[in-house]
């Protein structure tokens, strides 16, 4: 299982990056976030129970600028589950 996690102006990618856990838990998001956004050089929005809920209900989970203590220069940052394993399994198929 891995997060794909985007970062979004208008339409547009303008960075992304796919981090995979070792094992995955909802309730490390925010430690994944941190890892994830040092690497983008983004700062690390906060993390509340709608965004995991939404994670664990729909495989995905949007931040708004409004979820970030800083200034961002994005209009969200979407954060999306992609299981390689499933994918694989739907293309044998």
């Amino acid at each position: 299982m891995q997060l794909w996690t985007k970062i979004i102006l208008g339409e547009k990618i303008l960075k992304d990056n796919i981090f995979k856990p070792t094992v995955f838990d909802y309730n490390a998001l925010r430690d994944y976030l941190e890892t994830i956004c040092n690497t983008l050089d983004e700062p690390t929005p906060i993390v509340l129970n709608k965004h995991i809920r939404h994670l664990n209900e729909f495989n995905n989970t949007h931040f708004k600028p409004e979820d970030f203590v800083e200034r961002v220069n994005f209009d969200k940052m979407v954060v999306e589950i992609f299981d390689e394993d499933l994918h694989k399994d739907k293309n044998k198929k």
